[in-house]
């Protein structure tokens, strides 16, 4: 597709919480990803948290029959895959993105056996505190739960990785994380979401269900989130894609950028 096709494209899609991060950390990063179509380069870490998010799928979804030896199977089969499909892309992996010291090729085993021990814990800390998953009317629990809403116009989609059922019936968005970063944004826009959806229910909080530590967090109450500052962020977003400027925003975070190999202003520092 040309550049103007994608750039069409992208302004008739629905947003998403991971576009209106992206594109508030740096507009041009944006652009590069999702107009001129830069091959991000690979890292470790995407591929970990989205094994990761699979195996506890899978897990959920059978009932929770698997073993933690068949969740830790469905760990390293998907981590495997992945890490593969991106060799394919860059075979010198010393391109690759990593966010520790060392080498990366002991990046790609470190993350290897820090998710088979994650995902292990994951189906124990499941089978010693049973959280209960909703079953929205009464099917499948609701694990990679699809939605799209509108807020004030404006399309937004995506994917809740549990809803939980509290003691008092109430619903808790929970976001599994492999890593540290945590948005209270995107639990919020998740609580949003779910009202929207299913008016009649309560969803009154939030979680992480936090791997590093085989733990969940504090909750995270919706009564705080404010809903006209969540949905001007979504609509400012939109706007901005639809403005056709996309600024840079050079600075720190391009030390984390998966695009920075193609973007002149890149900081060096």
């Amino acid at each position: 597709m040309t550049i103007e096709a994608n750039y069409t494209r992208w302004v008739l899609m629905p947003r998403s919480v991971s576009q209106i991060t992206e594109f508030e950390e740096c507009p041009y990063k944006s652009w590069l990803k999702r107009v001129e179509r830069i091959e991000p380069r690979p890292a470790a870490w995407s591929t970990h948290g989205t094994a990761f998010h699979t195996a506890a799928e899978h897990f959920e979804k059978s009932g929770r029959e698997l073993t933690a030896d068949q969740a830790v199977t469905v760990f390293q089969d998907e981590y495997s895959k992945g890490i593969n499909r991106d060799l394919g892309k860059v075979n010198d992996i010393d391109q690759w993105m990593r966010a520790n010291r060392g080498t990366a090729a002991d990046d790609l085993e470190d993350r290897f056996a820090r998710g088979t021990e994650q995902t292990r814990r994951y189906v124990e800390y499941v089978q010693d505190q049973a959280p209960v998953l909703w079953r929205p009317d009464g099917e499948a629990p609701a694990v990679e739960m699809y939605f799209k809403v509108d807020f004030e116009g404006v399309k937004l989609r995506g994917y809740i990785d549990q809803v939980v059922l509290n003691k008092d019936e109430t619903l808790r968005v929970r976001d599994l994380k492999t890593g540290s970063t945590k948005s209270k944004f995107q639990l919020w826009v998740y609580g949003l979401a779910l009202n929207q959806l299913y008016p009649d229910e309560q969803v009154t909080n939030g979680d992480w269900y936090l791997a590093k530590d085989h733990r969940v967090s504090r909750p995270v109450k919706m009564a705080d989130a404010d809903q006209d500052a969540i949905t001007e962020r979504i609509v400012s977003m939109d706007q901005g894609v639809k403005s056709g400027d996309f600024p840079a925003k050079p600075g720190f975070g391009c030390r984390f950028c998966d695009v920075s190999h193609a973007c002149s202003f890149r900081s060096r520092s």
